[in-house]
């Protein structure tokens, strides 16, 4: 990255969420003012994406922009010898933005397109900007890999679609193609300097793992959980210990992911997210826990807000009920 006083941030959009994300804040603060600010995002959205109240994440935002008055805070474009220090927070802007688009917190759709393309083309400009951080590569062959199943996600109905379900040929080749070129050479990159995978190469390397899979049932899940091990080193909070829990029961068994559920669950940290207590539904569902299982979607269904989501899970509950 060249030093001095001028910045080679050419996209005004990606000129201002540079500029957003000041060192001086603290990182959750600076990535929800920047999400709020710039990225479209409401404050519920943005509650969702940090698992706290709305409450909580209003008043993280105004005491960050009374901070950034007290102090005098300067809102100018940095120059190109201080973006690294600004980097984690873009990269989790990114990261946020293109969440809400692929599974949006509300409304009547499960699929934001226009968040996720957006999100995609600065994660592109912002990987060739700084070629020389793998984190930058991985967020882009992340988005990309998870971008590849958007339309398969929903069927014709506007109904969700689960991963296990579907068709993999409406799967963009190209975008495939792309993340896993751009996920191989990062994780390359690492073996030769004999440094760990940040965290979203990790997360592009899993999604690497079911896009390489032709069937379902071809999916390396004992591959998957190993990089979820390595994940939850690099980001250990309670959504990727989830994640980790999912992919232990489909290489070991649901009992094994349960186990892992239920002291998430003891913990308390989940229990206002929608899809802990859906993924341990569908866990007691497989292990012919009916009851329990059906108690679990109720539970889900009381907290999920987006209309597909609602929809699917109230189909999971009336099967489970009848099956009981």
């Amino acid at each position: 990255m060249r030093l001095g006083s001028e910045s080679r941030l050419a996209d005004d959009r990606l000129r201002l969420v540079f500029t957003c994300c000041h060192p001086a804040l603290a990182m959750d603060a600076r990535v929800a003012l920047t999400l709020r600010t710039l990225g479209g995002l409401t404050t519920p959205e943005i509650a969702r994406a940090f698992l706290v109240p709305e409450a909580t994440l209003a008043q993280r935002l105004v005491r960050a922009k009374k901070k950034i008055r007290e102090a005098g805070i300067p809102y100018r474009v940095p120059p190109d010898a201080l973006l690294p220090e600004r980097l984690d927070g873009v990269l989790a802007v990114l990261y946020l933005v293109f969440n809400e688009g692929y599974s949006a917190t509300g409304g009547d759709v499960l699929v934001r397109r226009e968040l996720c393309v957006e999100a995609i083309r600065l994660a592109r400009l912002v990987a060739e900007l700084m070629p020389e951080q793998p984190e930058c590569s991985g967020l882009l062959a992340l988005l990309l890999l998870q971008d590849s199943r958007r339309d398969a996600r929903v069927g014709p109905d506007g109904s969700l679609v689960l991963l296990e379900a579907q068709d993999r040929n409406r799967w963009d080749r190209a975008e495939v193609a792309e993340g896993l070129a751009l996920v191989d050479a990062a994780l390359s990159a690492a073996v030769r300097r004999g440094t760990r995978s940040g965290p979203y190469v990790l997360q592009a390397a899993i999604a690497a793992g079911h896009a390489r899979a032709p069937r379902t049932e071809d999916t390396d899940w004992p591959a998957i959980a190993r990089l979820y091990d390595a994940l939850v080193v690099e980001v250990p909070t309670p959504v990727v210990e989830l994640n980790r829990a999912v992919a232990v029961a489909m290489a070991d068994g649901p009992g094994a992911g349960l186990a892992l559920v239920e002291v998430l669950g003891a913990e308390g940290a989940l229990d206002g997210y929608h899809l802990f207590h859906a993924t341990r539904a569908d866990l007691l569902r497989r292990l012919g826990r009916r009851a329990d299982a059906a108690r679990a979607y109720e539970r889900a269904l009381s907290l999920a807000t987006n209309r597909a989501e609602r929809a699917f899970l109230a189909r999971r509950l009336a099967e489970t009920r009848a099956d009981g």
